[in-house]
């Protein structure tokens, strides 16, 4: 509410106090700039319809004097009951819980919002699990997962636990049947050296119910300004939260909040959670029990190492998640409702809406802008262009890449020749080793492979192809990853490099994934130790971001970041759609989700020159977590005394970035496509609109060739119509 109230004047209206007053009042105070906040003071022992009426006639006397109301901002359907005949240009409803769910719900509760659904042009929602729950019920939903304002919780950051001090639990919040009880009694019982300090009112739950013991405390309350103070006491912050219908839908504001604080967080399985913040290092996610208390202790270790490297993963997460810019959005949403409402106002109209900023957008939307003379509007939920490609400088002021190495190969032409209009090149050719029985050796396997591992002594492609043949298993019909691996290489090589990599990448043992797994990386008899042997290698000169900047910079391309879709899909208007999402998501996974494997990416700058000897080193022990180390030096050309690299960890959850190669998989996606190609107007490209994995080459020649058929197919109408 401040950050809107730098934009319009914004009052507050309070639930009321029961306050022994002689006659219904109002007390306003000035909460900030442009902010006042008006709680009703109410006698004892009004009826419910005196109450209602005594607010009605509250609320429509203060606004006598006011201007006209521009927004009605409800976050919960009971205040409707004595507001709505308060004409507003625009009405928000801004749903933070299912509140329907909580303890001693109205009975009125339901039907009050379905009378405010009907009255809404915009329903925001606290988290993506209410936005899938409130979606059907209107026609513009859009999801506002928590924000955070991160300065402020960041002052807690000058506190660094320590190891000689009793370790410190804490929460903040309500304390309500949200809560498990049983979980905080059996922590504090697991662990009676531990301190637990749970600070928050008590709220429909009778404070006698509250679990006691030594190392549990409850101090009260305490206002957002002594917050940070409070967890820079803590060494682990909690969310103990209840699975019950009452935390089904919440998207926990504490999470951002703790993390901004400098303190790992452990938490039951909220879906909200899990979604957001389950891939990051410091965010455990347990169950109640045992497994819980075993979270607190890994998160414990996390907090007193000396490293501090999980919290560059939480803050990244966080430069996406702040208060500014959830702002910004709503009111951008706002207006557009105003504007369309003002005489003739109409919502700004484009030939085409491109979702997604990455290769397959950026590359549709160049195309469609500079050679068909279309107007588009391009979107993006994260905050940047340039999607999984995107690099940015570090704070040592190097070029990392966000989301993991990504680095230019091709083989074609014309791709190279496309590229080439929006950015110089520097000249690289990639190389990457493998740490292998203590020795860091050349991937893909080539003869300097096998002469370090074997002692081999091989001197010639014809000495090393019959060395690997005589370790070669044939196998009778090559099905798996593994099949492909053992019938080239035998078994020994087979474990060395590629079952532990696999089993970590993907979650499953290559015996359970498709051929296409393994055959991307091939076997050599000769020295060559490029990863990749292409005609054309390289990196953008300035970096992929810079190069996406120059793609979009048309004078007919719009381009949003921070947007989402589902935001949006009701409100833009535009004629046709370039689809890049996950596929299954657009059809809101009528067929059941479509499985991926992310990534979780720890950034690191280290008090070195040079960490490693190529840009990247692969670490097919199981035993070992991540499966890569990259070090960006090698692929920007910068210098410097420090460096800067990234360890990579596969996981389940988080964002989609590899589609996962099994039959049943297939099946699913070809049911999805079927739904696709009966979508009228609608074009599905890139890797996760057509779950494939294509390297970055392989998606802009998809996009030029979808692009072409667009064009094709326009002159062809237009032709049919002159006709």
């Amino acid at each position: 509410m401040t950050r809107l109230a730098q934009r319009m004047p914004v009052l507050v209206w309070e639930e009321p106090e029961v306050a022994g007053v002689p006659a219904p009042e109002l007390s306003i105070r000035q909460a900030a700039p442009n902010l006042r906040v008006a709680t009703p003071r109410l006698p004892h022992g009004l009826e419910a319809a005196a109450t209602e009426a005594a607010l009605h006639d509250l609320l429509h006397g203060f606004l006598a004097g006011e201007p006209p109301v521009a927004v009605r901002w409800y976050y919960t359907p009971m205040m409707l009951a004595f507001s709505r005949d308060v004409a507003a240009a625009c009405t928000v409803y801004d749903c933070m819980d299912e509140l329907s769910a909580f303890r001693f719900a109205p009975a009125e509760l339901l039907a009050l919002e379905t009378e405010l659904l009907a009255a809404a042009n915009l329903v925001f929602t606290g988290g993506y699990s209410l936005y899938e729950a409130k979606r059907a019920r209107h026609p513009d939903v859009r999801p506002f997962p928590s924000s955070v304002d991160a300065e402020h919780f960041a002052r807690a950051r000058v506190h660094k636990p320590s190891r000689g001090q009793p370790p410190r639990f804490g929460f903040f919040g309500v304390l309500d049947e949200r809560m498990d009880l049983d979980l905080l009694r059996q922590l504090a019982e697991a662990r009676p050296e531990w301190i637990i300090e749970v600070v928050g009112p008590v709220v429909k739950i009778d404070p006698a119910e509250l679990p006691r013991a030594a190392n549990l405390r409850y101090p009260g309350m305490r206002t957002y300004d002594e917050l940070p103070a409070t967890i820079a006491g803590w060494d682990v912050a909690l969310m103990p939260f209840a699975i019950n219908e009452a935390t089904r839908y919440i998207s926990p504001t504490k999470t951002p909040e703790y993390l901004a604080a400098g303190r790992p967080v452990v938490s039951t399985p909220i879906v909200d959670v899990v979604r957001h913040y389950g891939a990051i290092a410091g965010v455990r996610i347990a169950e109640a029990g045992p497994a819980f208390v075993e979270a607190c202790e890994a998160a414990l270790e996390l907090a007193r190492g000396e490293t501090r490297s999980w919290l560059e993963a939480a803050d990244a997460l966080l430069a996406q998640t702040s208060w500014d810019d959830t702002a910004a959005r709503m009111m951008a949403a706002i207006e557009q409702v105003i504007a369309r409402k003002a005489p003739g106002g109409e919502p700004e109209h484009y030939d085409y809406l491109v979702v997604g900023a990455g290769f397959a957008g950026a590359v549709m939307a160049e195309r469609l802008a500079a050679d068909g003379g279309k107007r588009v509007l391009v979107i993006d939920r994260r905050p940047h262009i340039a999607g999984n490609a995107y690099d940015v400088e570090d704070a040592a002021g190097l070029l990392i890449h966000q989301y993991g190495p990504h680095i230019f190969h091709t083989n074609s032409g014309e791709v190279f020749d496309y590229l080439s209009r929006f950015t110089a090149w520097r000249p690289y050719e990639h190389r990457v080793l493998a740490e292998v029985r203590g020795q860091q050796v050349p991937i893909p396997i080539n003869r300097t492979t096998l002469n370090a591992l074997f002692d081999a002594e091989l001197t010639s492609d014809e000495e090393a192809a019959a060395f690997l043949a005589a370790r070669a298993e044939p196998v009778e019909q090559v099905r798996t990853s593994a099949d492909v691996v053992i019938s080239a290489v035998g078994q020994e090589l087979y474990k060395l490099f590629f079952r532990g990599y696999t089993r970590k990448q993907w979650g499953l043992d290559p015996s359970e994934l498709d051929k296409a797994v393994t055959a991307r990386v091939p076997t050599r008899t000769n020295t060559d130790d490029r990863y990749f042997t292409d005609t054309y290698q390289a990196m953008p000169a300035a970096g992929y971001t810079a190069m996406f900047a120059a793609m979009l910079d048309h004078p007919n391309i719009t381009v949003r970041t921070g947007v989402d879709f589902a935001e949006v899909r009701d409100s833009v208007s535009y004629d046709q759609l370039v689809y890049t999402g996950p596929i299954d998501e657009y059809f809101d996974h009528c067929h059941g989700k479509l499985p991926y494997r992310s990534l979780r990416f720890e950034h690191r700058t280290l008090d070195e020159e040079q960490h490693q000897p190529v840009a990247v080193v692969n670490y097919p022990d199981e035993l070992v977590p991540y499966t890569r180390v990259t070090e960006y030096k090698h692929l920007t050309g910068q210098s410097g005394p420090v460096t800067s690299v990234t360890f990579e960890y596969p996981a389940d959850a988080g964002d989609p970035y590899y589609p996962i190669p099994r039959p049943e998989n297939q099946a699913l996606f070809k049911r999805y496509e079927a739904l696709a190609l009966a979508e009228p107007n609608v074009v599905f490209v890139g890797r996760l609109a057509t779950y494939r994995y294509y390297n970055m080459d392989q998606v802009v020649g998809q996009a030029l060739a979808t692009y072409r058929r667009l064009k094709a197919r326009d002159e062809a109408s237009l032709l049919a119509a002159a006709e």
